[in-house]
């Protein structure tokens, strides 16, 4: 038996994409994970007040740290280039409204700032760049007060400035106290320039603390990024949740896995990473990327992706398989990834007969985050490497 695994360029075949921040496909399969509000709440608990405070207010927050910018979340990177911001604050000199601004209040009453990031990194770093540690921003291609272009705020008449710092901004905030689903569920329906936001980017910027720093560093990685070949689009954080979802089951036996409410399951484990050991947090790096180069050697530039007889090119990186694989290998010993490596011919002959199996390929594809569909296909990955690694 023969099976064709030299590699290709992508295809559609009838695949839906997750998009980058162009529009274009990521390299990432779309997945349904079935995931839904399965707790129930209490609506009187639902907080939302509307505040109206001035760019100084906002400003002087930003210097205390009681507003988190969620400093690396680089939505529509690209977009806000020098030009961009300088006509956000034309905008304001000339008293146009801006959007709506959009954050959620922690429990030591930091305003974690979901929808409006872009423009206040913009507008504090035209007027107070040093409370952000940004280079400082020079008014240039305005369509209006071209008269302006080249100035720092320093520079601006004093009526200018005044008007700046005492422009009023509308701001919704979700209090402490709302339920997290339903504090999630609300911005999951917010509408951000076309474009909601994923579930990684609100998970990013509603749970402070190292778990960002650890999912970025171990995203950008150079064994994660061979072994995907570099393409997974990282505008949208799909690569971060991805290496999110391998914590989660590499620290949650997915036997024990009981959440109906994968999102749900995902928010906890990042904030357990916040109160993980530093040597926990250690070993879970060293386990990441022992997975990602054994991955690489085993399965080539079709890892993490669905495979078929035959097939010309490749499918684009499947989540769901991505942690079943890499979770079950990061629990092998050097021998046994020894015997794998060995055997990785056999190996990929019998991923592509695993994905020729109606219930395994479900379990990948649709409702994704259903108990039943996470252990069936656990257990068949793990099966497949106990009937290669030697164990057996």
């Amino acid at each position: 038996m023969t099976t064709n695994f030299e590699p290709g360029p992508s295809f559609s075949d009838g695949i839906k994409y997750e998009v980058d921040l162009t529009g274009q496909n990521s390299d990432v399969e779309f997945e349904d994970s079935g995931s839904w509000i399965n707790d129930p709440f209490d609506p009187e608990k639902i907080d939302v007040v509307t505040r109206t405070p001035t760019v100084s207010l906002l400003l002087s927050r930003i210097k205390r740290g009681t507003i988190d910018l969620a400093p690396d979340f680089q939505r529509h990177a690209g977009i806000w280039n020098d030009t961009n911001q300088s006509k956000l604050i034309e905008s304001l000199l000339l008293r146009i409204p801006l959007p709506t601004f959009y954050a959620a209040e922690t429990d030591e009453e930091v305003w974690a700032v979901v929808d409006g990031i872009q423009r206040l990194t913009a507008i504090s770093r035209f007027v107070d760049p040093q409370a952000m540690e940004l280079k400082p921003l020079v008014l240039q291609n305005l369509g209006y007060l071209d008269k302006l272009n080249g100035l720092r705020f320093p520079e601006l008449p004093g009526r200018l400035k005044t008007r700046l710092e005492e422009t009023e901004v509308v701001l919704h905030l979700i209090r402490r106290g709302t339920p997290e689903e339903v504090k999630f569920n609300i911005f999951a329906r917010i509408n951000t320039g076309g474009m909601p936001l994923t579930a990684q980017e609100l998970r990013h910027a509603l749970i402070p603390g190292r778990a960002r720093l650890l999912l970025a560093e171990l995203a950008d990685s150079p064994e994660f990024k061979a072994v995907t070949l570099g393409s997974v689009a990282t505008g949208r954080m799909a690569d971060r949740e991805m290496v999110l979802r391998f914590i989660a089951f590499w620290r949650t036996d997915p036997e024990t896995y009981r959440k109906q409410d994968f999102d749900k399951f995902l928010r906890v484990a990042m904030s357990d990473i916040n109160t993980a050991s530093d040597a926990e947090v250690e070993r879970v790096g060293a386990s990441f990327r022992r997975a990602m180069t054994v991955a690489q050697e085993i399965f080539g530039r079709h890892a993490f992706r669905k495979q078929r007889r035959n097939q010309i090119g490749r499918y684009p990186i499947n989540k769901a398989l991505f942690e079943t694989i890499a979770v079950n290998l990061a629990g092998c010993s050097p021998e046994q990834v020894g015997r794998l490596i060995q055997r990785q011919v056999e190996v990929n002959e019998a991923m592509v007969d695993l994905f020729a199996q109606p219930d395994f390929d479900r379990a990948i594809s649709v409702g994704t985050g259903d108990v039943a569909k996470v252990r069936l296909r656990f257990a068949a990955v793990n099966a497949l490497i106990r009937d290669h690694d030697g164990s057996v």
